[in-house]
């Protein structure tokens, strides 16, 4: 995954509204969930070891878990439907305005194991109406370790390995809503060998199985930072 081009890219100020407005409580009883299946278009992300670019690992759990969500009662967003390119930005305000009580960045890699969960390292803060945009998920950043807690709960009873990281991502720092990268990575034995690439459609579905789970509890508690 090309973490250092995406966070460049980010860092554009001039693409970059100044501030971020805080979601809204929302009228339908409805849990929003979005789906950020990263990369697109010119933008073909790291490459799996089977040929696959990873943009079109990312659409494909994107569309797995869509479905999957969508068939336990949350309304679904996605970022995009197709192999198009977004602005950095985009990505931010689609989850933004849609009021997002949840929000997975979908990622893919041939490093490491399992899945590997991403929670933004900005430090909390108190919510507001308005929340500068480079750090809007400070008002958030505590819901989003309970997200992580929850998704790294069903992840492992899915007999899947997990790790958690605390990093600076600025895709996440600019959403306010509860959020989490999500990287897909090779599913290996004990000795090392890789037993499915993140582009087989069982290891996929066995993954998104285990996240619509994870959701589906985290949507039973306290939506409030």
């Amino acid at each position: 995954m090309r973490w250092i081009n995406w966070a460049l890219a980010w860092m554009a100020p001039a693409a970059l509204p100044l501030a971020a407005q805080a979601p809204q409580p929302v009228q339908s009883s409805r849990f929003v969930a979005v789906l950020d299946a990263a990369h697109g278009g010119q933008d073909s992300g790291g490459k799996i070891a089977s040929g696959q670019m990873e943009k079109a690992v990312t659409l494909a759990m994107s569309v797995r878990l869509r479905s999957l969500l969508g068939a336990r009662g949350m309304a679904v967003v996605t970022t995009r439907e197709s192999d198009q390119a977004l602005p950095p930005d985009r990505r931010a305000e689609i989850p933004n305005h849609a009021h997002a009580q949840a929000c997975l960045i979908l990622h893919a890699t041939e490093s490491g194991s399992g899945i590997h969960l991403f929670v933004s390292s900005i430090a909390p803060s108190q919510i507001a109406l308005f929340l500068p945009w480079k750090t809007a998920q400070s008002a958030w950043v505590t819901r989003s370790l309970s997200l992580a807690g929850t998704l790294n709960a069903a992840l492992l009873h899915a007999e899947l390995p997990v790790t958690i990281e605390r990093t600076f991502l600025p895709g996440l720092d600019s959403l306010a809503c509860p959020a989490v990268a999500i990287e897909v990575a090779p599913n290996r034995a004990k000795d090392g060998s890789v037993t499915a690439e993140p582009d087989d459609a069982a290891y996929q579905g066995k993954v998104a199985s285990a996240i619509a789970a994870g959701m589906l509890a985290f949507r039973s508690e306290k939506s409030e930072p």
